[in-house]
């Protein structure tokens, strides 16, 4: 198991958020986060990269123990986060703003990494424009490549098709794919396009006030299951 969560819980403050979480993440897998707004699904993305003010229960990665590790060591063992609401700073410039990524990697040299103008030829164009000047996809692509700068063996995504025109959704789903499916990069995907989860994912849990209530292989995942946790 790449990734294992045994009988996690966190707090924001006194209050607790995740309750008794059991969760594990293969190899070069796309795990789908699933469920309604405000069930925990990004509290435990946020976990997971130690941005809780309290967690209890035990966190592994490549069964090295971080549960205590801060948030830039965890980064050092491989786990890139793009957070809800992409959070570019939108004054800095796309350069500026991928090379954030890399203050958690070793052996940095202060370039912007190949992968990062590879898969994003806009980006590569427009290096010295101000993040702020971006539509929100570019911006997306911008928050995906500032994770990936950090060389990580495990992406975190919330949510990265949230607000943006269908036809970058695609581009972007089309990207994480060849992420995850060619070249190895495990994935953590919190979703809410049921079909962009079934297009990506290996496996899937369903949360609800703050549990996980329903999990296994992503072609298990059922109409009724979303209908029951899901529709609003």
């Amino acid at each position: 198991m790449l990734l294992r969560l045994d009988t996690v819980s966190s707090f924001y403050g006194r209050t607790q958020i995740l309750r008794d979480i059991d969760f594990g993440v293969t190899n070069g897998s796309c795990m789908c986060v699933l469920g309604r707004n405000g069930v925990g699904k990004t509290t435990l993305l946020r976990t997971i990269m130690g941005l809780v003010d309290k967690m209890t229960g035990t966190m592994t990665v490549s069964d090295t123990n971080l549960t205590r590790a801060r948030t830039d060591e965890r980064a050092k063992y491989g786990l890139g986060y793009v957070p809800q609401g992409r959070q570019i700073l939108g004054n800095f410039t796309v350069r500026e703003n991928i090379l954030l990524g890399t203050f958690a990697k070793t052996g940095r040299n202060g370039k912007v990494p190949d992968i990062c103008l590879d898969l994003f030829p806009y980006l590569a164009e427009n290096l010295n424009r101000r993040a702020g000047e971006l539509s929100g996809g570019q911006q997306q692509q911008l928050a995906i490549s500032r994770a990936l700068a950090v060389d990580p063996q495990i992406l975190l995504l919330d949510e990265p098709t949230e607000g943006i025109q269908p036809n970058i959704v695609a581009e972007i789903g089309e990207t994480l794919r060849m992420l995850n499916k060619k070249m190895g990069i495990s994935m953590i995907l919190s979703e809410q396009h049921i079909k962009v989860a079934r297009d990506l994912g290996d496996q899937f849990v369903m949360m609800d006030n703050g549990r996980i209530v329903e999990s296994g292989d992503i072609s298990e995942l059922t109409d009724d299951m979303v209908d029951r946790h899901m529709t609003v």
